[in-house]
């Protein structure tokens, strides 16, 4: 069956004109199979089943389209995802982007948009076969005033929410306000440093509780750091937004934390056809657990793009990181405070037309888990198909 969809999708890429220049609508199908989808740990009895198969159809519209000086994007798809073992977990998902890029006069501009998205939970810090839909929401606004042609102000501010259709996840139920200001230097090559302050704070709805403690999450973490988009060269592109964080809670002030905080990423192409990308970070994250909401992420990532003919791509990409989890100084837990997670992916893409394009994959994962934060050991193999076309 999938074979034929493909196939038939691929033809209407070859038949179909583009039908608007900043209208496109599009369909999508894919298949994966993987050998471990609840991320069982191995001495899980046997009977339990561990494979599965999920079968993906998507469709949506892409709009790009000029209005004056400003312009308009947006994405807008829904998707039907059924299983073949754990049918109970076949879901309807749903993904809506849309940004608003102004610009008034010669110095102000910036960004106004949002977007929604519901998606099956990852299994990876919660086995159950229980379906979980986590529905995620953003808003944003930023400006920036051009006072200078070497010399910008901006400031900004982000509102993201995440709510869980199960009534054990809803612990995780958050929302986070990110504000931010800063200012950079604009280099004529179209590159730009600077400095940022930033102030995220988070509120969680529903407080978890460990024997029988009522834990408030809620916390607030100051940042200054710099900020860097800068092409050395036609072969070489840095990022970075990196510096200290400080992180508190409103309570247990003993899981507060300082110290160096951020991402950096090298995207490298010396060989034309060939391109390489690394990134490394440290950085605070949410954790969608019942014992503990959030960890120290330290981690690095390594990926390569082939451009093996004008019609044929392959990738590869490998990632590792370190969790670790916070410790409560009024509650005993015993066992390793961190695990670790490595996986990697190859992958080939095929674009029969400048519309079309079908692709496979195969992905390996591997953790060692922490019996402080309930994550298990678990390993993963799978594979995945998908074809998708854009009129």
């Amino acid at each position: 069956m999938l074979p034929v969809a493909c196939a038939a999708m691929l033809y209407c890429g070859v038949a179909t004109a583009e039908i608007s220049d900043t209208i496109h609508p599009f369909v999508a199908i894919g298949y994966t199979y993987d050998d471990n989808l609840l991320r069982l740990p191995d001495d899980v009895p046997l009977q339990q089943q561990r494979s599965d198969r999920a079968t993906q159809a998507q469709a949506g519209v892409i709009v790009d389209r000029p209005i004056g000086r400003q312009r308009l994007s947006a994405t807008a798809k829904v998707s039907r995802v059924t299983f073949d073992h754990y049918t109970q977990l076949d879901y309807n998902g749903k993904d809506i982007k849309a940004d608003l890029a102004w610009q008034l006069g010669n110095h102000l501009s910036g960004n106004v948009g949002g977007g929604y998205v519901q998606t099956l939970t990852p299994f990876s810090d919660y086995n159950s076969d229980e379906r979980n839909l986590r529905t995620s929401r953003r808003e944003y606004a930023n400006g920036a005033w051009r006072f200078h042609p070497s010399w910008q102000v901006r400031s900004g501010f982000t509102r993201n929410r995440h709510e869980y259709e199960l009534l054990a996840q809803r612990v995780n139920n958050r929302t986070e306000d990110l504000a931010e200001v800063g200012f950079d230097y604009l280099d004529k090559s179209g590159s730009r440093v600077g400095l940022v302050v930033r102030q995220l704070k988070g509120e969680y709805l529903n407080p978890r509780r460990i024997n029988g403690v009522a834990l408030d999450d809620n916390y607030t973490q100051d940042e200054l750091k710099a900020s860097v988009s800068w092409r050395f060269s036609g072969i070489t592109y840095i990022e970075v937004l990196a510096g200290y964080a400080r992180r508190k809670h409103d309570f247990f002030t003993g899981r507060d934390s300082s110290g160096a905080n951020g991402r950096a990423s090298v995207n490298w192409a010396p060989l034309g056809k060939v391109k390489f990308r690394a990134e490394v970070w440290r950085e605070f994250a949410a954790v969608e657990s019942f014992i503990v909401s959030n960890s120290l992420n330290k981690g690095g990532s390594v990926s390569a793009t082939w451009d093996v003919t004008s019609k044929v791509q392959g990738t590869a990409s490998v990632r590792r990181e370190t969790r670790q989890f916070e410790q409560l100084p009024t509650i005993g837990f015993t066992g390793n405070p961190d695990d670790r997670a490595t996986s990697a992916q190859l992958g080939l893409a095929y674009a029969p037309t400048l519309h079309s394009q079908i692709g496979v994959s195969a992905f390996r994962e591997r953790r060692n888990g922490s019996r402080l934060a309930g994550t298990n050991d678990y390993r993963s193999n799978g594979v995945s198909i998908n074809a998708s076309v854009q009129f």
